[in-house]
């Protein structure tokens, strides 16, 4: 299935917002453009709602980077988005969505009964504001480590994240397969940065392809792929019978996950036999010098580590706690999406860096 814009969204990238929370020039287009695509007065709420869960702290900035990423064209651009709680959605029908991690289900009760305990320990640590940058990458490495060795220790079979996925309670945001087509469509590469699993992660972005329409709407996985996808994230090693052995390379975690980290990266669909050069694929990946940083915690600001970046805009996804992180991540993101957003916003933000016009 194609995702062709729908009248929604044609109107989302074309209109103006009138929300004083949305106020740069680049994303103001004339009102007459607004009224070729306008579908009445329930679209006209969605704008507004949408500008009320986007805030900018320095429109003049923004809007001088945009321009600055438009005049370098799209071959130039990069996006690099974190996955859980920033492509996935962080509620679901009122309750927490599952993480990559959080959703294996080994199969085996004592062993995800160990890693729900190292979870209730460790994650209070890696969000805690008193303690350092070094003690914590520490920690989280500690942590990271018990539940890959939990794993393989427990006997996780690949039947085992299949039938995990299926199960799970993951949603992507609204939009995700819309922007992603966008920027397939421009041969814009997307890097998904994650501090889970490579596997779980692949195995939802392209499980789904047999998903009724109605299904797709309740869990909303996407049902199409995009070879404009990568993964760098942790992992897996499998024996002939499909149980896990062990996990290559370094471990990616929440502290650390950036583009230093590329090379370990596999094409989306390696399984299915596309054999594209990965050396030549990483090499022209990192000259493109121009991101778009997509994130949900301040960790997610170092995916860009190792890139020699030129201009990087970043947006930051605050799902909850707002009130006490708003002004923390407004100084550290060009942009903030609240309330577990879509991304209608995001696609408006590229069509504007993709744009043609002056």
């Amino acid at each position: 299935m194609s995702y062709r814009f729908q009248p929604q969204l044609q109107s989302i990238l074309l209109t103006t917002f009138r929300s004083p929370h949305f106020p740069f020039s680049s994303f103001s287009l004339l009102n007459s453009t607004r009224e070729s695509f306008c579908c009445g007065k329930d679209l006209e709420m969605e704008d507004v709602k949408l500008a009320s869960e986007l805030l900018v702290r320095d429109p003049l900035l923004l809007d001088n980077k945009i321009a600055a990423i438009r005049s370098a064209g799209p071959h130039k651009l990069q996006v690099i988005a974190d996955f859980d709680a920033t492509l996935t959605k962080f509620w679901i029908n009122g309750t927490r969505g599952q993480s990559s991690h959080g959703l294996l289900k080994q199969g085996n009760p004592e062993y995800d009964e160990k890693r729900q305990r190292l979870y209730e320990h460790y994650h209070p640590l890696e969000f805690s504001p008193t303690i350092g940058l070094e003690e914590k990458t520490k920690l989280m490495e500690e942590w990271w480590g018990k539940t890959h060795g939990l794993l393989v220790e427990g006997g996780l079979t690949f039947e085992s994240i299949r039938q995990s996925v299926a199960d799970a309670n993951i949603a992507f945001r609204e939009g995700v397969g819309e922007l992603f087509e966008y920027l397939e469509e421009r041969d814009i590469p997307v890097l998904i940065f994650s501090a889970g699993l490579a596997d779980i992660i692949e195995e939802v972005l392209s499980l789904c392809s047999g998903l009724s329409v109605s299904v797709i709407v309740l869990r909303q996985k996407l049902h199409r792929s995009f070879k404009n996808v990568k993964i760098v994230s942790n992992r897996m090693v499998f024996d002939n019978d499909g149980h896990l052995v062990s996990f290559k390379g370094k471990v990616i975690h929440s502290l650390n996950k950036n583009e230093h980290a590329l090379d370990m990266a596999a094409p989306l669909h390696e399984q299915l036999g596309d054999t594209d050069d990965q050396t030549a694929d990483n090499a022209s990946v990192k000259k493109r010098t121009n991101v778009l940083l997509l994130g949900d915690h301040l960790g997610d600001l170092g995916m860009s580590d190792g890139l020699n970046y030129e201009t990087r805009i970043s947006v930051g996804f605050l799902n909850h706690n707002i009130e006490n992180s708003l002004s923390i991540y407004q100084e550290a993101f060009d942009v903030v999406l609240v309330n577990d957003a879509p991304m209608w916003g995001v696609i408006k933000l590229v069509s504007q860096m993709c744009s043609t016009e002056s």
